[in-house]
C-alpha cells in the first residue's frame, strides 16, 4: 500500500504541478547551487591563490574535489540502496555546507584545499542521492522532464556564475562566494524535507543490501589515481624524459582497474544495455569537457580574443544544451533513447572536428564557435536520456549503485580527459600543434562515444 506521506503518482501531472512542485524546485535549486559553486570557484581561484600565497596548491584545489567526489558517490549509492535516499541526502548537504564554511573562512591555502576536499565529498554524494530521490518520487513518464530540468539547472550557472562570482569578489570578498551559497542551500533542502520525512526505510531493505566496504576502497584508489594523473604533468625527472608519460599511463591503468568494481559488469567492454549506457556517459563527458576548457584558450592565444569575450563564446553551447534538453523532454517516447544518444554523440564529434580543423587549417574562429553550439545541443540530447535509461534499467535494490556508477563515469571521464589533454598540450613545441593534439584526442573520445551509443539498447528478439 503506498505511503500516504509521499506524493501520489500522477502521470498526467507535470513536474511543476502538484504534488511535485516543491520537490522539483528544491532539487533543481540544489543542482543549480552545486553547479554555480563549481563555476564560480574557477573565476575567483587566481585571486584566492594570490592572496593566500598558494600557487603550489592551485591545481589540487580543482582536482581534489573531483577525486573525493568519487568516494562520496559510491558511499551515497550504497547507503541509498540500504536505507533509501533520505539520510544520504541530508548528510551530503551537510558535508557540502561544511566544506563551504571551511573554504569561506580560510586564512591559508591548505585550509581552503581542505574545505574543497570536504565540499567535493558532499557534492559527489549529493548527485547520487538526488538521482535516487527522483527514482522514488517521480513516475517514469516524468523522468525525461525532471532530468531536462536538472540539465538546465546545471547549464544556466555557466551563463551567470563566473560574472556573478567576479562581482561578489570585487565588491565584497572572495570569501562570500563560498559563504553566500550556504544561505541558499538550506532553503532548497527545506523544500524537499516534507517528502524526505515520508520516506522511512524498511528494515528488510537494509538487510538485502550489505555495506560495500570493498567498493569504497576501490573508490579511494580511483581517487588517488585521478590525483596522480593530474599531478603527473608536473613531474620532471632529469635523464628520464619519458617519466611523465609512464606515470600518466600507470595512473590511467590504475584508474580503470579501480573503476571496474564501481560500475556494472561489462561496462569497459561496452556490453549492450546498462553497461553501454554508463560507458557512453563517461566517453561523452570526456570528449566534451576535454575540448571545452581549451576552446577559450585557443581563441585567446591564436585569435587574440579578450578573456571575457573568449569565455562568452561558450554561451551558445550552454544555451543549446538547455534547449536540446527541453526539446527531448517534450518529445518523450516519440524520440527513441537510441536515436537521441546516437545523434547527440555525433553532434559532439562534429563540433570537436570543427575545432580541430579550425586549429590545424587556421580557419576563422567563427567556425569553432558556431560548431560548439552543436556540441552543447548534442549533450542536451544524450545526457538526460542516459539518466532516464539508467533508472529505467535499475531496480529498487540497485538504484543507488547504478546512479553512483553514472556519476562516477561523469567525474572520472572528465577528470581523466582533462589530465590527459593537459599532458598532450605540454608535449608539443608549437601552440598550434598543442591545440591540434588536444582536439584530436577529444575527437577520438567522441568517436568512441558514437560507436558505443547504438549499444545502449538491447537487440529485439
Amino acid at each position: 500500500m503506498p505511503d500516504p506521506t509521499l506524493p501520489a503518482t500522477h502521470p498526467a501531472a507535470g513536474i511543476l504541478q502538484r504534488p511535485y512542485l516543491w520537490v522539483t524546485i528544491g532539487t533543481c535549486a540544489l543542482v543549480f547551487l552545486a553547479a554555480f559553486e563549481s563555476l564560480a570557484v574557477t573565476t575567483i581561484m587566481p585571486l584566492v591563490s594570490r592572496e593566500l600565497d598558494g600557487a603550489g596548491l592551485y591545481a589540487l584545489a580543482f582536482a581534489g574535489p573531483l577525486a573525493t567526489g568519487v568516494i562520496g558517490m559510491v558511499a551515497a549509492g550504497n547507503w541509498s540502496d540500504r536505507r533509501g535516499p533520505t539520510a544520504p541526502l541530508y548528510s551530503s548537504v551537510g558535508l557540502f555546507v561544511l566544506g563551504l564554511l571551511i573554504a569561506g573562512t580560510s586564512a591559508s591555502m591548505p585550509m581552503l584545499v581542505s574545505g574543497r576536499l570536504v565540499q567535493g565529498l558532499g557534492g559527489g554524494a549529493l548527485t547520487v542521492a538526488l538521482y535516487v530521490l527522483v527514482a522514488r518520487i517521480y513516475p517514469g513518464v516524468l523522468h525525461p522532464k525532471i532530468f531536462a530540468a536538472f540539465s538546465a539547472a546545471w547549464v544556466i550557472p555557466s551563463l551567470v556564475g563566473p560574472f556573478a562570482a567576479g562581482i561578489v569578489a570585487q565588491v565584497f570578498s572572495w570569501h562570500w562566494v563560498f559563504l553566500g551559497v550556504v544561505g541558499l542551500v538550506i532553503p532548497a533542502l527545506l523544500m524537499i524535507a516534507p517528502v524526505l520525512r515520508g520516506m522511512a526505510p524498511q528494515p528488510a531493505e537494509a538487510a538485502k543490501v550489505p555495506w560495500a566496504v570493498g567498493r569504497l576502497a576501490w573508490a579511494a584508489l580511483a581517487a588517488v589515481a585521478v590525483l596522480a594523473l593530474n599531478l603527473s604533468a608536473e613531474v620532471r625527472i632529469p635523464g628520464l624524459p619519458a617519466a611523465t608519460a609512464l606515470l600518466a599511463v600507470a595512473a590511467v591503468v590504475l584508474a580503470l582497474l579501480a573503476v571496474r568494481p564501481l560500475v556494472p559488469r561489462g561496462t569497459l567492454l561496452s556490453r549492450r544495455g546498462l553497461p553501454s549506457v554508463i560507458l557512453a556517459r563517461g566517453l561523452a563527458s570526456a570528449a566534451f569537457f576535454g575540448a571545452e576548457v581549451y576552446l577559450p584558450y585557443l581563441l585567446i592565444e591564436q585569435y587574440e580574443f579578450s578573456p571575457t569575450f573568449a569565455g562568452l563564446t561558450l554561451t551558445g553551447g550552454a544555451l543549446s544544451w538547455a534547449g536540446a534538453s527541453a526539446v527531448q523532454g517534450r518529445l518523450g517516447a516519440r524520440l527513441s533513447h537510441r536515436t537521441a544518444v546516437t545523434a547527440g554523440a555525433l553532434m559532439v564529434l562534429g563540433a570537436v572536428l570543427l575545432a580541430l580543423a579550425t586549429t590545424a587549417l587556421n580557419w576563422p574562429a567563427a567556425v569553432a564557435i558556431g560548431g560548439w553550439i552543436f556540441a552543447g545541443g548534442g549533450m542536451g540530447l544524450l545526457y538526460p536520456r542516459l539518466s532516464v535509461m539508467t533508472l529505467a534499467l535499475s531496480t529498487k535494490d540497485n538504484e543507488g549503485f547504478n546512479s553512483s556508477a553514472m556519476s562516477i563515469a561523469d567525474s572520472l571521464g572528465g577528470a581523466l580527459a582533462l589530465a590527459t589533454t593537459g599532458i598532450v598540450f605540454a608535449a608539443f613545441t608549437t601552440t598550434a600543434a598543442s591545440f591540434s593534439g588536444v582536439f584530436a584526442l577529444a575527437a577520438v573520445l567522441a568517436a568512441a562515444a558514437a560507436v558505443v551509443a547504438p549499444r545502449v539498447t538491447t537487440r529485439r528478439p
